[in-house]
């Protein structure tokens, strides 16, 4: 291994709702097989980063833990066989890398079910205590490193760090999504519930996927204006309109049916029963955004009457991340992608930009190191 520091700052979370730390944390003396370490360049802030500072996730998370995981890095140092990535593209010191949560290989999810996603032995960046080896396993943190069970994709020249990171979470959950979906039908009408940064990538990809008209649902005002940069040929408020006045609109776009595809990015619990009155009979309604706490109340009878195809998409392996940066190399001149960039950070201003995305103040802010 090439000379490095002996430690790496990084951003801490040690109680839920508290000031991040940013403390100096070690860095592994050697790499196993399979693992590489990472000098990270750019980590953009997710609002899953947010409930987990807030501690609001459904998931269990053991603190401490390095806060961030949509995180791109440059390749410092590597252990024996990692000289080609996920896709077999080669590998070398130098390049730069996405890397994808742990999936083990040989769990029922793995083999059977073959969804890797719900690996029952994952290892999941940014929910690893960081005071246990090989701690560097976070996204705002100068280093960080690669499991050997982690997927990982080399980032294309042509795409810059700031959109190379959002590929690494917001946009492989969307193309996650879409794989999950299957088909979009040139005749579809696509609604897009949400216009934060999963909804306008989910729009820009509904239509260049060739929906014949992308319906995006949010707020505020402006990012429902980036929302047609990125596609949308409608957009609706939902400060500004009631349920039943969105319900009419997609009704009358569609000669009374209602959506053909509905596509959840919201995170808000309230949003799956609106998605349900939305979709067309025998419409497919993909849901993505609910990984929150909150519960919310629905009519079971809607689903069978209306005959939906109602699916649950949760994050994505190497294909999905190997996709949103293939997307992304290909569209960026015709997609303004760069706009949803709100704000640069450093490391230490992290408490500053976590605030302010709790607070809807951003769209994507990243942290620069």
């Amino acid at each position: 291994m090439m000379r490095l520091p002996s430690s790496s700052r990084a951003a801490v979370v040690r109680a839920f709702k508290a000031p991040v730390c940013i403390e100096e944390v070690p860095i592994p003396k050697e790499l196993e097989p399979g693992t590489i370490l990472t000098r990270i360049e750019t980590c953009s802030i997710c609002g899953t980063d947010v409930h987990l500072w807030q501690g609001s996730l459904a998931l269990k998370v053991d603190l401490p833990v390095i806060i961030g995981h949509e995180m791109v890095g440059r390749i410092v140092a590597m252990g024996s066989g990692t000289d080609r990535d996920s896709v077999g593209q080669s590998l070398r010191v130098g390049d730069r890398i996405t890397w994808t949560h742990t999936a083990c290989g040989r769990c029922y999810f793995c083999t059977v079910a073959r969804e890797p996603t719900l690996c029952q032995y994952s290892r999941k960046y940014m929910y690893e205590r960081m005071d246990v080896a090989p701690y560097l396993l976070g996204g705002f943190s100068e280093y960080g490193y690669v499991l050997p069970d982690s997927g990982r994709v080399k980032v294309p020249d042509s795409v810059p760090n700031e959109l190379a990171s959002m590929a690494s979470c917001a946009f492989r959950s969307v193309m996650n999504a879409f794989d999950v979906l299957g088909r979009i039908d040139p005749t579809d009408t696509v609604v897009v519930q949400g216009a934060g940064p999963l909804g306008l990538l989910a729009t820009a990809v509904a239509k260049i996927s060739g929906a014949r008209r992308v319906v995006t649902l949010g707020a505020p005002d402006p990012r429902l204006a980036l929302a047609r940069e990125f596609g949308a040929d409608e957009v609706l408020s939902i400060e500004r309109t009631t349920h039943e006045e969105r319900l009419d609109h997609v009704r009358a776009l569609t000669d009374g049916r209602g959506a053909d595809v509905v596509m959840e990015f919201t995170g808000h619990p309230g949003a799956f029963g609106e998605g349900l009155d939305l979709a067309r009979r025998g419409a497919s309604y993909v849901v993505v955004g609910q990984l929150g706490q909150g519960t919310t109340t629905i009519k079971p009878s809607t689903l069978v009457s209306k005959n939906l195809r109602v699916l649950g998409s949760f994050s994505g392996q190497a294909k999905a991340y190997w996709k949103a940066l293939e997307f992304v190399a290909k569209h960026q001149h015709e997609v303004p992608f760069a706009r949803m960039v709100s704000n640069r950070y450093k490391l230490e201003d992290v408490d500053t930009a976590l605030n302010r995305m709790k607070n809807f103040e951003e769209i994507k802010p990243i942290i620069e190191f």
